[in-house]
């Protein structure tokens, strides 16, 4: 069992990230205007995922906040922010802060995304949370780059993935 912690306190989580070279797991979210986005929506093009527990936190929103402003420069590049918020929730901070370069996402309809992802948190008072991740597919739809963040109160990092692009 893949395990992460939260100031010390380890939490389980469903499985294993998909492993570099492999297909990236299709999927299909829920965008802010509720209109479903899937993954074959963005084919030909780089995708960063970038995955956490939820948008109303401050590691979570340091995320969003760091890949609106470094990947929007990036070519043929698109960021995905996923959590389990609400859509409402995500346009909500998008507008507030600004975010336009970046497409928030909700897991909300579709729980088996977590699942496979291998990131949906399943011990703890935070079962049923996203784990915080990055997974970057290239155009072709293959995993080249993942992170499963340790420690839940961490960043990601962000050169890393980007570097991987």
């Amino acid at each position: 069992m893949t395990t992460i912690t939260r100031q010390g306190i380890e939490i389980e989580i469903s499985g294993n990230l998909p492993p570099i070279g492999t297909a990236a797991p299709p999927f299909s979210l829920a965008a802010t205007d509720l209109d479903d986005v899937g993954l074959s929506d963005f084919t030909g093009k780089k995708v960063i995922l970038n995955i956490f527990p939820s948008i109303d936190t401050p590691t979570c929103a340091k995320s969003v906040r760091a890949f609106n402003e470094q990947a929007a420069a990036m070519d043929n590049t698109v960021v995905l922010c996923i959590s389990p918020d609400l859509p409402y929730a995500h346009k909500r901070f998008c507008e507030v802060e600004n975010i336009d370069n970046v497409i928030a996402l909700s897991t909300f309809r579709t729980p088996e995304f977590g699942r496979d992802y291998g990131v949906t948190m399943i011990s703890t008072q935070r079962r049923g949370l996203l784990a915080r991740a990055v997974v970057v597919i290239d155009e072709k739809g293959k995993v080249v780059y993942t992170e499963l963040v340790p420690e839940l109160t961490r960043e990601p990092d962000y050169q890393a993935a980007l570097r991987s692009i």
